[in-house]
């Protein structure tokens, strides 16, 4: 799968979650998911599980630690993809 069509998946997953729509609108590898599109940090685990369903990974809890940004979120995804 093309980096492209995880960050695609990767936004639609988030929308529902992000209040700054502009921000998602906007999103880029740089965005973070918590302050720049304020998603509740308690959302994050719906968001990680989303991804599991999704793209049909596991993510450990130490890995979802570190998904702070879109890009990181991606990264993440291709490396088990």
């Amino acid at each position: 799968m093309e980096q492209k069509e995880i960050m695609e998946k990767v936004l639609k997953i988030l929308g529902p979650y992000a209040k700054n729509k502009d921000a998602l609108a906007a999103a880029n590898d740089s965005t973070n998911i918590l302050t720049d599109l304020e998603v509740n940090s308690s959302r994050l685990v719906d968001i990680i599980l989303a991804f599991e369903d999704e793209f049909d990974i596991e993510v450990e809890d130490g890995e979802a630690d570190k998904v702070n940004t879109v890009g990181a979120a991606v990264s993440m995804i291709k490396n088990k993809l």
